[in-house]
């Protein structure tokens, strides 16, 4: 029997140690075949010659610039669906908008950390190819088991109720983003159910509580006044890129 290949990732940057250190962490995942461009033209031949899975995009590139990229990929039938994370020094508004309205699933922001874009990645892949999900997620020293519905941490089990675990699910698939308590109504509970506002506190306070258990480095829910919840970005590593 064949063995299926694994997708295949594409980094397009032109900063060596940014695109190694991308590549390595993708390798240590051991889910992907990994290929790299150094400018626009390489990624578009690399393109034409196996459509990737997903390909993690610079902005400022030699020959032609990511955005450019991003607007011929979306051009053609056979490309137009592979799924592109932007990544960039620009952090204004504006150019958010401009690579999103481009074509691009998702932005991040130099600097940005290797947690957040391996979680980036394994969103929009599961979003856009569902049986690339992958069942057990890591972040920090908590371990999400999404098959068997089952949560460690230092190595201890943590007991979650359904509402709780969806939390979790949620937060660790968006590592360090601020929700309201409206958006994590709409994505945990749903949008035509009614719950008050007021639900959210509750449950988030049962999540916290039955995260912070003994032998745990710091309390993983980030509060942040008048804006919502977050999973503390104090798990991330130190920034990468300029």
């Amino acid at each position: 029997m064949n063995t299926p290949k694994k997708p295949l990732i594409l980094i397009v940057e032109d900063e060596a140690p940014i695109l190694e250190l991308i590549r390595y962490n993708l390798e240590r995942e051991g889910q992907y075949r990994i290929a790299e461009a150094r400018d626009g033209e390489e990624a578009l031949v690399i393109i034409d010659e196996e459509l990737p899975a997903l390909v993690v995009l610079d902005w400022m590139l030699p020959q032609v610039s990511g955005i450019e990229v991003c607007r011929r990929v979306r051009s053609r039938p056979e490309t137009r669906n592979i799924p592109i994370i932007m990544v960039t020094a620009r952090g204004e508004e504006a150019d958010r908008i401009r690579g999103l309205d481009t074509g691009a699933d998702d932005y991040l922001t130099k600097p940005f950390s290797t947690v957040e874009l391996l979680a980036r990645i394994r969103a929009v892949l599961r979003r856009i190819r569902p049986a690339l999900a992958e069942n057990i997620i890591r972040f920090g020293d908590i371990i999400v088991d999404r098959s068997a519905h089952r949560v460690r941490r230092a190595d201890q089990d943590v007991h979650l109720g359904p509402t709780e675990f969806r939390l979790l699910d949620h937060f660790i698939q968006h590592p360090g983003r601020v929700f309201s308590r409206e958006q994590l109504l709409d994505a945990v509970w749903g949008s035509d159910v009614y719950v008050e506002a007021r639900t959210v506190d509750v449950h988030i306070g049962r999540l916290r509580k039955a995260l912070n258990i003994s032998g745990a480095n710091n309390d993983p829910i980030r509060t942040v006044r008048s804006a919502g919840y977050a999973l503390d970005d104090a798990f991330k590593p130190a920034p990468m890129g300029a």
